[in-house]
Parts: C-alpha cells; structure tokens; sequence
C-alpha cells in the first residue's frame, strides 16, 4: 500500500478548479503540517514555482518531513551552462526558503527539458549536488509514457513524480509502472483528484468536459454503488497501485486531512474498471481550454 504524502502548491498559489478557498494562511498551513506529523505524513512535495510555497514551508518548519522540490522551468531551446548554474543557485535558495540543510528529492519540472541540447548538463548538476549530501534522490516529473522512455533511455535517477487517478490508468495499462518498478526507481504518484475534477458535480462543469460528462457520471454513480463517496474512491484507487510508493495529496486545511486521512485508511477497495480514459486533453490540466 502507497505512503501518504502532501502537496503543497494551493499553500503558495490559487490552484485547482475545485478550489474555492483560495490559500490558506500560515498557521492553518502549520495546523495541518502538526496533524499530518501526528498522523504519520512524512513526505512533502513542492517547488519554487509554486508562489510562496517554500517560503511558507521554511517559516512553518519541515525539519521532521522528507521534502521533494523542484528545478526551475527552463523556456529555452538548449541547456547551457548559464541554466545549469541557475540550476544550482535555485535548489540552494530552496534549500534556505525551506530552512533545511539537505532534501530528499529534486525533480526536473519540465522532463522535456532533459530531451533538448545540453539536457544532460542538468542532469550533472544534480548528481553533484547528490554527491555533495544536499539532495538524496534525484529524478523527474514527467505526464506520458513517452517521456518515460525517454527519461530511462537516457540517465539513470532514483525518483519520478507522475500522474495516476481514476480516469487517466494509462501508465498502468502500458506497463511503464513496472518499467520503472524493475529498475528500482521511486514513484511519487500526483493528480489523485485530477485538481478536483473527479470530486465536482459533473452537471456543473465548464463546457469544455462535456465530452466526458458521461464518464465522470459513471465514475460518480461507481463510487456510490460501491458504498463510497468519491473523494474516497480517489483515494483508495491509486494507495492499492502495487508499483506506487506514495500518494501525494492536496488538502487545504485540517478537516480535509482528516477526511482524506480517514478514506486512506479505510479498507475498502474501489473496482474503476470501464472508467479510464486515454484522451490528454482532458486529462493533462497543462491542455484544458476553460473558458
């Protein structure tokens, strides 16, 4: 069964379609970072790119937590030693808004930026920065198959972050999970709710998931036949992914925890069979046309 994790991007920035609270405030942040220890959550993940994330993280404390954080986004149509050097100097001032002396993850935000000329200078970098104690895993955030094959025909690293829920099992389907699984390499899984697609009423969607409207129905009326709410289906689907090593999950205070907590613990197992979808334009949030 996965471990349980926590997200961190809705504590620095408005995010999630389902979000309507906006972001917290630090000592809910703190609130729920004592409960979490209290429960035993040691693994969070964020990145600089995540507005005032890490900043809040650092005046909060993680010292008891395993953190995961991320490299900048790199727009650009080759690596050269200008990113590799900001490489560095953004994982350090990480290293300081959080407060901690080493992490326990850095992954590439972009993968595709490991794909264009120079990618491998990147890739050097943290290897050094994992050879100099300040980082123990080092790895990428990737969305598709493609990438993976990519990513394990190129480097060797010890850690990915990817997407599983529900509706998008295509990385289950394909065998890309056991791919990564055969080399030993950590698997953080992200996007359980689908930024909280999966747990809105489907009749009150943007337009633009008509298209899926049906499948979201059958995902909902699922959970209930199947003694569940969805939050909880969400959930227990992707802890019982074998390959899974933890769920990362984003609650934006203390009784979303516990509730989430609660489902995690429970059990009960949800059948999503039928229910999986293979389209990126619904499930890839980077794609969605809201209007």
């Amino acid at each position: 069964m996965a471990n349980l994790g926590l997200g961190t991007v809705q504590w620095g920035m408005r995010y999630g379609i389902a979000n309507t609270q906006g972001i917290p405030s630090e000592a809910d942040v703190g609130m729920i970072l004592k409960q979490a220890t209290a429960k035993g959550i040691s693994m969070l993940d964020t990145a600089p790119a995540y507005g005032s994330a890490e900043n809040v993280l650092g005046q909060c404390g993680v010292d008891r937590f395993n953190v995961v954080t991320k490299t900048p986004v790199f727009k650009t149509t080759v690596i050269t030693a200008e990113q590799a050097a900001l490489l560095d100097k953004t994982f350090k001032q990480s290293l300081a808004r959080l407060e901690c002396e080493h992490l326990y993850g850095l992954l590439i935000h972009h993968v595709d930026d490991l794909f264009i000329p120079g990618g491998e200078r990147l890739i050097e970098v943290m290897l050094r920065l994992k050879a100099d104690r300040l980082v123990e895993k080092i790895g990428a955030s990737i969305y598709d198959s493609t990438q993976i094959d990519m990513l394990l025909n190129r480097y060797t690293i010890d850690l990915v972050q990817l997407p599983i829920n529900v509706l998008d099992q295509r990385l289950i389907y394909d065998g890309r999970l056991q791919d990564l699984k055969a080399q030993s390499i950590e698997i953080h899984a992200r996007s359980i709710f689908l930024q909280g697609l999966l747990v809105m009423e489907p009749d009150n969607l943007n337009p633009y998931f008509d298209p899926i409207k049906p499948l979201l129905k059958r995902f909902h009326q699922a959970a209930t036949n199947q003694g569940m709410t969805c939050i909880h289906a969400a959930i227990a689907f992707v802890r019982d992914v074998p390959e899974i090593d933890t769920l990362i999950l984003g609650v934006n205070d203390f009784s979303q925890l516990e509730e989430c907590m609660a489902f995690y613990r429970n059990s009960a197992n949800f059948n999503a069979s039928g229910l999986a979808c293979n389209d990126p334009s619904f499930l890839n949030p980077a794609l969605w046309k809201l209007r």
